[in-house]
């Protein structure tokens, strides 16, 4: 299976997220993703506007012990009068939406063993330096003579600024968005992103840990007299407190993480995703002005640098990344 390198995209690109993995030497240049215009927007992954254009076969490869995972994300892009669309598909034999759930032993309460899949995307909103040709490394501060534990996904100076676009199979899916994000400088005040420079935009989402302050057992499971908008799946809404564990049976299963409702600019990027035939297709697409400071502005006339990163049932330091690439937009 195919994993991403980011400690963390440098403990995600560097914890659980974002782009820490460096593409392989031999993978040089800027490669272009040309958007095509549209009149109407791609309603899914099946719509028939996505024929008007050609995939981009985009290598992605990992580093030091995974410089042999390599693989490809096929990458198409449209746009409308005010909206960008993406396209993107690559190989993984599973799908991954574990993120050690709990499962009843008939004793006790235990973690399975699996985290989730993800994609995740990286903007330049205000010019990062080296970043046009360097990808995401320069932003992961990883290199080879840098103990892992020190590495931080981070920019360097805070004039420079990356949005970040994080599709998780597990936590944003069941939503139908990329949980959006920023990139700054190291130093968050507090949160589990503390060590590195990556921000939540404003607004509510992400998830919680569904466990008692003993950490021993699930606190919540699914309301009974409510039917489950995203069956394997707990959100916070339709979540009740347990009060009698004695229901429960051996195999019994219950999510570890407690998905809430994203709102606000956090919202901004909607998700279709689809696994079959060992494949994942996810479709992601966002406004060009959010109106938000925290967003980069899309504007038709320009080129835009991004990475992409790729992960395979993990929130550490596996993952694969793509080299430089260019977005442009044609009509």
């Amino acid at each position: 299976m195919y994993k991403w390198l980011m400690t963390g995209f440098a403990a995600l690109f560097c914890a659980a997220i974002v782009v820490a993995a460096a593409p392989s030497p031999d993978d040089t240049g800027v490669m272009t993703i040309t958007a095509r215009y549209v009149k109407i927007p791609p309603a899914g992954i099946d719509d028939t506007a996505w024929q008007r254009v050609a995939p981009v076969q985009v290598p992605v490869a990992g580093r030091l012990e995974m410089a042999d995972a390599r693989g490809s994300v096929f990458t198409k892009a449209l746009f409308t009068d005010d909206e960008l669309y993406f396209l993107l598909s690559w190989e993984d034999p599973t799908c991954s939406t574990v993120k050690e759930s709990w499962q009843y032993d008939g004793t006790r309460w235990v973690h399975l063993k699996g985290d989730e899949d993800r994609i995740a995307l990286l903007f330049e909103i205000d010019r990062i330096n080296q970043f046009s040709s360097k990808s995401c490394t320069v932003v992961c501060h990883s290199p080879a003579d840098l103990p892992r534990n020190q590495w931080k996904l981070a920019t360097r100076s805070p004039s420079e600024k990356g949005d970040l676009w994080h599709w998780k199979a597990a936590r944003s899916s069941p939503y139908r968005h990329a949980d959006d994000g920023w990139l700054t400088v190291a130093g968050n005040p507090s949160g589990s992103y503390r060590e590195t420079g990556r921000r939540y935009d404003a607004g509510s989402g992400g998830d919680i840990k569904n466990e008692t302050p003993d950490s021993s057992r699930p606190l919540y499971m699914q309301d009974p007299a409510r039917q489950p908008s995203a069956p394997g799946f707990l959100l916070k809404e339709e979540a009740v407190p347990i009060t009698d564990y004695s229901i429960f049976k051996a195999g019994d299963v219950i999510p570890y993480r407690l998905l809430v409702k994203p709102s606000g600019s956090r919202f901004d990027v909607k998700a279709d995703s689809r696994h079959a035939d060992g494949r994942w297709t996810v479709m992601l697409h966002r406004k060009f002005n959010t109106g938000h400071e925290d967003d980069v502005f899309f504007d038709v006339r320009k080129r835009f640098s991004f990475a992409i990163a790729v992960f395979d049932d993990t929130g550490g330091d596996h993952s694969k990344a793509t080299r430089s690439l260019s977005l442009n937009f044609k009509r």
